[in-house]
């Protein structure tokens, strides 16, 4: 049996920001872009926490799409 493809991933860092994730996630896109993208991905993070957009270190924050 084959292992499937998963979505990559990452935790953020101590007292990391979504924008610094980002950066460092997803260097190749602009800022505004790469955030937008990931809290798209991570409505788990994004849509109930308080305040909105609050990373923890346990965390899985996805860095890219659903795979089909």
């Amino acid at each position: 049996m084959s292992l499937s493809r998963q979505r990559r991933f990452v935790t953020p860092g101590p007292d990391e920001t979504v924008e610094a994730l980002a950066l460092r996630a997803l260097p190749d896109q602009a800022v505004e872009t790469a955030v937008d993208a990931i809290r798209s991905w991570n409505l788990h993070i994004f849509a109930m926490r308080k305040p909105a957009g609050l990373l923890l270190g346990s965390d899985v924050v996805f860095v890219e799409p659903p795979v089909s």
